[in-house]
């Protein structure tokens, strides 16, 4: 079972659309969370279909700007809680499991609207014994090792976000592959806004959770990848380069960091 979260940053083009396809191909995920859409519902659904995804809700886009599409599979029962901009609150219960609260974000980029998000989402739930996951771009950089380059730290949204944790008794699920989710593109500015966040009872449920970070292509921001049971499956697949990947700024950058 895998879960995947991504700040597409528009799903209007292709080549995004590609790599989503591409990506879900690796994992498998039976949730995809997609942030920052920008399109409309009748867009996202021919996406779905072709993904082979049963079920949909969506967080419609204001003007030309966010937009949230929660997918998932026949194999799991959900249920939406609540939404807004921000995020979507949902129940979830996988392969007849047990529930658990499940709750995929969107976090604001201005500074007057984070604490006030932040004490939003801590309200949602009312007592912190709870199996209660989170996943999706905070819009946080959490400490001086989750940047490189760019502006100061800034400490004031690192500390809405750990009184945010103090609150609900969440910690962060363990990364195993990436260190960055998010690259300026322009320069060797990267930070660590997407993340995965989940109570002690839920981590007693799913006690070999992962979190992984893929390669950011096609958006500024790299989809994040939730494994449950702590196992990827690798899927060997012959590697085709595409010559108009040599046009995108990041491309080097892609290239170095990998090899």
């Amino acid at each position: 079972m895998a879960m995947l979260a991504w700040n597409v940053r528009g799903l209007g083009n292709k080549d995004t659309v590609r790599t989503l396809q591409n990506i879900n191909f690796k994992y498998k995920a039976e949730i995809i969370f997609l942030c920052e859409t920008k399109q409309k519902r009748i867009y996202l659904e021919r996406i779905r279909m072709k993904m082979k995804l049963d079920n949909a809700f969506y967080v419609e886009l204001k003007g030309i700007a966010g937009g949230l599409a929660l997918w998932w599979s026949s194999k799991v029962k959900l249920s939406i809680l609540g939404e807004d901009k921000n995020f979507i609150d949902t129940s979830i219960s996988i392969h007849g499991e047990e529930d658990w609260f499940g709750t995929f974000i969107y976090a604001p980029s201005y500074m007057e609207e984070k604490q006030k998000f932040w004490e939003r989402l801590a309200s949602l739930r009312k007592v912190t014994n709870l199996k209660w996951c989170i996943v999706g771009d905070s819009n946080i950089v959490a400490s001086p090792t989750d940047k490189c380059g760019g502006l100061p730290f800034d400490h004031n949204s690192a500390r809405w976000y750990y009184d945010f944790l103090d609150r609900t008794c969440l910690t962060e699920i363990q990364c195993k592959e990436g260190i960055y989710t998010w690259s300026n593109q322009r320069s060797n500015e990267a930070e660590r806004l997407d993340r995965a966040l989940s109570s002690l009872e839920w981590n007693c449920l799913f006690p070999r959770a992962i979190e992984v970070i893929d390669v950011a292509i096609a958006s500024d921001h790299s989809p994040i990848i939730l494994l449950m049971n702590g196992v990827l499956k690798r899927i060997m697949t012959d590697f085709k380069f595409e010559s108009k990947w040599l046009v995108e700024e990041d491309c080097s950058q892609v290239v170095k960091k990998e090899w």
